[in-house]
């Protein structure tokens, strides 16, 4: 039998080896989770714009924290606020706070997928969707308007299955700066997706398609051209403001078990660790366990042998004798129930046991007194014995708390 079990253990464990090395040797899956994070390599996180940016302006500054906070304490900032991530939506204070600081002199630089209803309202915009997901032939053509921006090239994007586009602009203080195409359509039907409006002495630059700024997007083909022609909006002597507070992801790891689960062999030794521990518990647990037998703790015989005792007495018409082992056994009761002591029998006594026992102290001094005439009696009746034992059963369940049912 030991043998057959050390068959099977070897097994499990060969398989789960061949599990593993299968597992190691698949290709890893790509992230394609929409990060924008600054320092993510993933296809949508911006760890090349950042790159790109911080070498195009030279004074460009990352800022971690919430865009009203950074702006109370940095009243002096000028330059240019920029926002990348699938949606922004600023607190109604802090959209004061950037619209202000726009108005005298500054940029704001917004691309996200859609953007909240009181900045639009503010700037009398409004946006629709395309969607091509169900098509055979999907993804959007997008294109300068600039004529030094080569307007007539098209940068096709198929990663995506919508894309938003701004349906209302006003035309006497709004400037288109880029078009988007719905490719699964044959049609030449552009739409506005890029525009600057001015506000106040500074300008807002909104853009509905942010992965312009993401890693795969710039790296693949001439893509970089359509990146670049957005940030030429920018002056470059500006101070670039970097949002990396509106993000999809963490922009740290707390979790030390990030390093583990991040690189592909820690990973699969930190798994392969916990299948043998699981293992090793299943298999020793069930070898050296035993049933632990149940200790049934020891009765107390007293009761019984006291009431053996007293119907020994009582058949041999005894009362005299039953009478000293119930008042005797009374008296152990008060004892052990209420930890008083019997032998000083004074008003403090009695005053204590009536309060402990639910009694008045009349009721207690009277039994006490019917007790002490019984036990000084030479000769004690049936009727007397019977009283007593009534006497004795009516205080304990009083002191008890039971019921007449319970008697």
């Amino acid at each position: 039998m030991r043998k057959q079990g050390g068959v099977y253990i070897v097994i499990a464990v060969l398989t789960v080896l061949v599990l593993l090395l299968l597992q190691y040797n698949q290709p890893k899956k790509l992230n394609w989770f929409p990060s924008y994070v600054s320092h993510h390599k993933i296809p949508f996180g911006t760890y090349v714009f950042n790159d790109i940016a911080e070498h195009i302006f030279p004074n460009t500054e990352q800022v971690s924290s919430p865009p009203y906070q950074y702006l109370n304490d940095h009243p002096e900032s000028e330059g240019t606020y920029f926002f990348v991530n699938s949606t922004v939506n600023f607190a109604d204070a802090e959209l004061e706070a950037l619209l202000d600081w726009t108005a005298i002199g500054n940029t704001l630089f917004i691309a996200s997928e859609s953007f909240e209803k009181k900045l639009l309202d503010t700037l009398g915009l409004d946006t629709q969707n395309l969607y091509n997901g169900l098509e055979e032939v999907n993804g959007f053509g997008f294109r300068m308007v600039h004529p030094d921006l080569s307007p007539d090239t098209e940068y096709p994007f198929q990663k995506m299955d919508y894309t938003s586009y701004f349906n209302t602009i006003d035309t006497l203080h709004t400037k288109v700066l880029g078009l988007v195409k719905d490719l699964s359509k044959n049609t030449d039907s552009r739409y506005f997706n890029v525009i600057s409006k001015t506000f106040g002495q500074g300008k807002i630059i909104l853009t509905t398609f942010p992965k312009a700024f993401t890693n795969y997007f710039i790296l693949k083909g001439s893509n970089k051209d359509y990146t670049a022609g957005l940030l030429s909006y920018i002056p470059s002597n500006d101070t670039l403001y970097l949002d990396n507070y509106y993000k999809q992801g963490k922009a740290f790891y707390t979790s030390p078990m990030y390093i583990f689960l991040n690189n592909k062999a820690l990973k699969w030794a930190y798994y392969l660790a916990l299948i043998g521990a699981v293992i090793y518990i299943f298999f020793e647990g069930k070898r050296k366990q035993r049933a632990i037998p149940i200790v049934r703790p020891l009765k107390n015989q007293t009761l019984a042998f006291t009431r053996t005792i007293a119907d020994m007495y009582y058949e041999k018409n005894e009362q005299k004798q039953i009478v000293a082992f119930k008042i005797e056994y009374f008296l152990e009761y008060i004892r052990s129930r209420f930890y008083l002591g019997t032998i000083e029998r004074e008003d403090h006594f009695y005053r204590s046991l009536a309060a402990r026992s639910s009694h008045s102290m009349e009721e207690v001094k009277k039994l006490f007194t019917f007790l002490e005439r019984l036990k000084n009696q030479e000769v004690v009746s049936t009727q007397d014995l019977t009283q007593l034992n009534t006497a004795i059963e009516k205080f304990k369940k009083r002191a008890d708390g039971r019921n007449e049912q319970h008697a």
